[in-house]
């Protein structure tokens, strides 16, 4: 586990004012809670360190690799569930990998989704046909069904090439 420190400084004070006569330039203005930023005004120089600005001392602590939360464990990566995909993670997948630029309209994704296949199964269809493995193998641990056909009657093994197809059953022999 590794520790890091955290000192902060007190923040400016209005009693630096009188070094700056202009009214438009103040402590106040150059004083700043945004961490590690650095202002200056003619000869003098004032830094802000990292850290909250009231004084405070901290230690954080974060824990990494095999001994820490993992992506999985912190519900980052992994963590979804079958009903946890929706219409709208259909959509983003569609326009994250390109298909839509390629398309020019939504009419496929619209296909797949008025067939009422549950989204978790059309972004498998989609990510097969994409060859896209993280994102099959996440499909996969939130219960994607691979065997489910789209309008076609193609399912996401007629769609995968062999390597994809391969990982696909060698995935769903390793989780049974």
């Amino acid at each position: 586990m590794a520790s890091i420190p955290c000192i902060s400084h007190p923040p400016i004070t209005s009693k630096l004012n009188n070094f700056f006569p202009s009214p438009h330039v103040s402590a106040s203005n150059l004083a700043s809670r945004f961490l590690g930023t650095k202002k200056s005004v003619g000869w003098r120089s004032l830094t802000s360190r990292i850290g909250p600005s009231n004084g405070s001392k901290a230690t954080c602590w974060f824990r990494f690799g095999k001994n820490g939360v993992d992506a999985q464990g912190a519900g980052i990566y992994g963590s979804q569930a079958r009903d946890d995909f929706d219409r709208d993670d259909v959509e983003q997948y569609f326009n994250y990998m390109g298909m839509l630029a390629v398309d020019g309209t939504y009419d496929r994704m619209e296909a797949l989704l008025s067939l009422k296949i549950h989204p978790v199964d059309i972004l498998l269809l989609l990510a097969a046909s994409e060859g896209d493995k993280p994102k099959i193998e996440e499909l996969l641990r939130a219960g994607a069904k691979y065997d489910v056909k789209d309008g076609d009657g193609r399912t996401a093994l007629d769609r995968a090439n062999e390597e994809i197809k391969d990982f696909i059953l060698n995935f769903s022999v390793q989780r049974a």
